[in-house]
């Protein structure tokens, strides 16, 4: 079975054909700056990278060259359109709709487009990419695959947020959780790793890069996770607060003559260790830099954004009655033996947290990272969410048929 994953965009896609027998990526690239200027595709196969510049107007015509591409006499890696058997789709927001991946038909991609009031900036995006999948591919099933649908085994004691009952009930306000298919990825393959069943774990997942989220997974379940109604809260991020009190809001809106979206896209966008560094970065590759060549306000900003990663994780700690397992992802958490190794040594010893520098000091490869004797294994596992959202594919096209 071959597998097309897309992650669409406002502006761009992202994707990867993959052949599942083997879960070998056979092609993948990214189409970006649709509709604007300068629009390319950036298609990968192999070893081979190619840049093709041309204009591409919207997400159907982005995607049509994706498709001549794989087919294309100079870039295939298929015959014939004929051989993509499933297509995979990023999205964003599924609600407490869906708890699941789902084939997309037009009952649920109505209700796919209902959730864009969760999510304004991606589901609309996600559903273009899916429109324009299900014209130039009118008989291949189209799967959609939720960054929402791992949260949704929390309990309410986790998802539910301290004001009037009112308005879950009216707007469905409560934590939904994002970043779900790199948690569930890498939680279940540190327990393959381990060669333990997750079901018997307790696992601490920090998804840490410009975004970034924690989660709590208990016997293979999401327990919680940092982020919450938006992906605004919890840690602090490249260009997000993370967790602030709510009444700043009111605050400066008032003494800076703001509305209350302005402060919310200020908190979004020029906060974060961007905003701790008066505008220096918001690329935490910078900030380590910087920081280990004496910056001060690039050591306050990487020390505020390691303190966030701690606590949570010994919050996390706590709800779950212990912990077996933490693992490390994404850009940051792949990437910076020097974040990795100050969380655990200077937050979590007192879990019986060891590092061994030594395996540490390393990037981007997926290894246990603690010593023989640490009473929490602490791993890197880079993570993999075209794998995921593919794998869901296949198995849901799968059991269909």
């Amino acid at each position: 079975m071959k597998v097309l994953v897309i992650n669409s965009g406002s502006s761009s896609i992202k994707y990867q054909l993959l052949e599942m027998d083997t879960e070998k990526v056979l092609a993948k690239g990214l189409v970006e700056r649709i509709g604007i200027e300068g629009s390319r595709i950036i298609h990968r196969k192999n070893e081979e990278k190619y840049v093709i510049e041309k204009v591409i107007k919207n997400h159907e015509e982005g995607l049509k060259e994706v498709l001549d591409l794989l087919t294309s006499e100079d870039y295939k890696v298929i015959s014939s359109l004929n051989e993509i058997d499933a297509v995979g789709h990023r999205v964003v927001h599924g609600g407490e709709r869906f708890s699941s991946s789902v084939i997309i038909d037009k009952e649920s991609l109505d209700a796919i487009e209902m959730m864009s009031f969760l999510a304004p900036l991606h589901n609309p995006a996600n559903v273009m990419g899916i429109k324009a999948a299900m014209e130039l591919l009118p008989n291949v099933p189209q799967i959609a695959v939720f960054d929402t649908s791992f949260h949704q085994t929390m309990p309410k004691t986790s998802f539910l947020y301290a004001i009037p009952y009112e308005y879950y009930e009216k707007y469905k306000i409560r934590r939904y959780g994002f970043h779900g298919t790199s948690h569930k990825y890498v939680s279940r393959r540190a327990a393959e790793i381990l060669g333990k069943d997750i079901k018997t774990l307790k696992i601490i997942t920090s998804h840490i890069g410009n975004g970034a989220s924690i989660a709590a997974v208990k016997n293979g379940e999401s327990f919680d996770t940092s982020m919450g109604f938006t992906p605004l809260e919890g840690l602090v991020m490249g260009t997000r607060s993370g967790d602030i009190d709510p009444a700043i809001v009111s605050f400066l809106a008032q003494e800076e003559g703001l509305t209350a979206k302005e402060v919310v896209e200020i908190l979004n966008n020029k906060s974060g260790v961007y905003g701790i560094t008066k505008g220096f970065s918001s690329d935490m590759r910078d900030i380590e830099d910087k920081a280990l060549e004496g910056d001060k306000v690039c050591r306050l900003a990487l020390d505020i954004y390691e303190y966030r990663i701690a606590k949570y994780i010994g919050a996390y700690a706590a709800a779950m009655n212990g912990v077996d397992v933490i693992v490390f992802t994404a850009g940051v958490g792949e990437n910076s033996p020097v974040t990795r190794e100050e969380i655990c040594e200077k937050y979590l010893t007192y879990l019986g947290v060891k590092i061994d520098k030594e395996k540490n000091n390393f990037k981007g490869l997926e290894r246990v990272i603690s010593t023989p004797d640490s009473k929490v294994t602490v791993l890197v596992v880079p993570t993999n969410e075209e794998l995921m959202i593919a794998r869901e594919t296949k198995e849901l096209v799968s059991t269909k048929n």
